[in-house]
């Protein structure tokens, strides 16, 4: 870290867009706080298994019920380090303890997306396009995969439509204002975006919060761009892996995941937040580190079928 002629100018290695975690949108956990143990609880209320009506004043009021459904998740420590030497430190142009700052404050953000990601991932609606190449109707399982459907067209205004109308249908409550989201990579949208330059709908008038990567807005939609997550990862990939930025691109590569959401998506409990930590030197002074560390943990709110508020575009292989 020490040149004749070094630059004091700080430069740091170009970082991906990570923009899971903003749309963790439960947030009843996030003042877990310490001292209440390692499990965060929640419970679904279900409707009253039998629709009330019109009553006969010669009958007795009719009684039903309903269900409830409890979720949990389990809080885990999460953290990374750098160790350095105070000969570093003394003998180096630039300022460690601020790079390294930095720097770990860029793996910190890169964690907490890819945990968003996965709970993300675990909902049990998927979608693809019906018979694997319509460009206007989608096929829905709640089994979490695609139902054996080979994705074999991009995604396009068709699909948007589709699947805007399912999620309305099933009662998905949007997730700000009348508005429904979507989250994938730049290329996933580039056909999409192509056919709305025609009809010139894609704008974001009277849109009062705009989200980070956010693009646009169509049927109800608006549409943020990320690109950390890797692409691909369809239901029987093998090697793909978000924390080693490993991408598995879809069988024909035409296009890649998307999520599609409406409110009450995931839930991050928090019993603490994340933090910059200098570890306490040792040997003297000449053994130092600075480390980020986090107490807490993120959950799918709703993994049944009825409830789900996440809808993945996806493909078999």
């Amino acid at each position: 870290m020490y040149q004749q002629e070094l630059s004091d100018y700080l430069r740091i290695k170009a970082q991906a867009l990570t923009k899971f975690r903003q749309f963790c949108d439960a947030q009843d956990g996030a003042e877990k706080g310490l001292n209440r143990g390692d499990l965060f609880y929640w419970n679904v209320y279900g409707d009253v298994s039998s629709q009330g009506g019109v009553l006969d004043e010669r009958t007795a009021m009719p009684e039903s019920s309903f269900t409830i459904g409890q979720r949990q998740l389990q809080i885990v420590e999460a953290g990374n380090s750098v160790p350095f030497t105070g000969k570093l430190t003394d003998l180096a142009k630039h300022d460690v303890t601020t790079i390294i700052d930095k720097t770990l404050k860029n793996d910190a953000r890169k964690y907490f997306d890819i945990a968003a990601w996965t709970q993300f991932n675990a909902t049990v609606l998927v979608a693809a396009p019906t018979g694997g190449n319509s460009a206007t109707s989608v096929t829905v399982s709640t089994n979490g995969t695609a139902g054996g459907i080979t994705n074999n067209v991009a995604l396009g205004t068709g699909h948007v439509k589709a699947i805007s109308d399912y999620l309305k249908e099933a009662n998905v409550p949007p997730f700000k204002d009348d508005d429904y989201l979507c989250i994938s990579h730049p290329s996933t949208y580039r056909n999409f975006k192509n056919q709305l330059e025609s009809v010139k709908q894609y704008t974001m008038m009277g849109i009062a919060e705009i989200f980070s990567g956010e693009i646009g807005r169509y049927e109800n939609t608006r549409f943020v761009e990320q690109n950390f997550i890797p692409k691909g990862g369809a239901d029987n990939a093998t090697t793909f892996n978000p924390y080693t930025g490993t991408a598995q691109a879809w069988a024909n590569g035409l296009s890649s995941w998307a999520f599609f959401f409406g409110g009450d998506t995931v839930t991050e409990a928090i019993a603490l937040p994340e933090e910059i930590r200098a570890k306490i030197p040792g040997d003297y002074g000449r053994s130092r580190g600075i480390a980020w560390y986090y107490l807490g943990g993120f959950g799918l709110v709703h993994t049944d079928a009825a409830n789900a508020r996440i809808l993945k575009w996806s493909s078999a292989t």
